[in-house]
């Protein structure tokens, strides 16, 4: 733990070092088809709801994949329990992993790996929980693409992943069962004083026919940020998917990051703005729809090239 912690820490986040410009640096390439198979490996172990068979599996695979990127002291697992529906305690584990821990200067990436325990959505067995392979499976896979990338080349600046859990276990309505992993991490972060420049969320960035509207909540907090993403997707041809418009407000883990650690974070996520401000997913979302069947690896590909052009050449 003392390994990891080291070069973490920091002061209060000023606004100015959300500034971009490009520094001249070799960008490495980004594998969708590594990704692709990130996420079918997350699938294979079934339902990953907090509490489950696939659950346990996973959390054992990704601190794996982590480790053998980052090194087994710079991997962290942060357990935590919350009391479920039944009455029962459920064990939930955060998962992080610091790469380039010595530089000060710090980002974080993060995304969730639990998958809903329900499927409200599906007329068919809509109280078995999902598979998940958008809906948490993809933005975890585009962070574990990305730690390989970081372990052979390794980044400019220090980056750290974390992998949320418990996001998606609340039933609808009920905002204080959800976002369970980040509210634990930032109300006790395994850093004190933990002041990245900025994060940056990753949620449903893996299904076809995606589109990424600028979230408005991300715009409230980090708008240079989305900006300068958004501005590299459409240099990199990837406008028909980070499209130049605001979206909804998403109540998600960024939120919770931001109102409590003051981190500006922002929320890549698929979804649309209805004509009321309503916010509008995929037709697979909260259903067992949402399988390998709907995964796109151009959608993975642009995703991860935004991501390493901002990471290796404009930080």
């Amino acid at each position: 733990m003392l390994a990891f912690l080291a070069g973490c820490g920091g002061e209060p986040v000023p606004q100015e070092r959300l500034n971009f410009e490009r520094q001249g640096r070799d960008v490495p390439v980004f594998n969708a088809d590594s990704a692709y198979h990130y996420i079918r490996q997350q699938v294979e172990f079934g339902p990953r709801n907090p509490g489950s068979e696939g659950h346990r599996l996973t959390k054992a695979y990704l601190i794996g994949k982590l480790a053998e990127a980052a090194g087994e002291r710079r991997v962290f697992a942060q357990h935590f329990t919350h009391v479920g529906y039944q009455g029962d305690t459920l064990r939930m584990s955060n998962i992080i992993a610091a790469f380039n821990p010595s530089a000060s200067d710090r980002i974080m990436l993060c995304a969730h790996w639990d998958t809903r325990p329900r499927a409200e959505k599906d007329p068919d067995a809509p109280d078995k929980p999902i598979v998940g392979a958008d809906d948490g499976g993809s933005g975890v896979a585009v962070l574990l693409e990305l730690a390989r990338l970081f372990k052979d080349t390794p980044p400019p600046i220090g980056v750290d992943l974390v992998l949320f859990d418990g996001e998606d276990y609340g039933k609808e309505g009920e905002m204080d069962r959800y976002f369970l992993g980040s509210r634990y991490w930032a109300n006790n972060p395994p850093v004190k004083g933990y002041s990245p420049r900025f994060g940056i969320l990753l949620d449903m960035v893996g299904g076809q026919n995606a589109q990424f509207p600028k979230e408005k909540n991300s715009l409230h907090f980090a708008p240079a940020l989305v900006n300068e993403l958004w501005q590299i997707a459409e240099e990199k041809g990837y406008s028909d998917l980070f499209v130049e418009q605001e979206g909804a407000a998403i109540s998600d883990d960024h939120v919770v990051i931001n109102r409590i650690l003051g981190i500006p974070t922002i929320d890549i996520i698929r979804h649309q703005r209805g004509s009321d401000s309503s916010v509008q997913f995929a037709p697979y979302w909260h259903t067992h729809n949402d399988d390998m069947d709907i995964i796109s690896r151009e959608t993975l590909k642009a995703v991860g090239e935004v991501l390493t052009e901002l990471i290796y050449n404009r930080v």
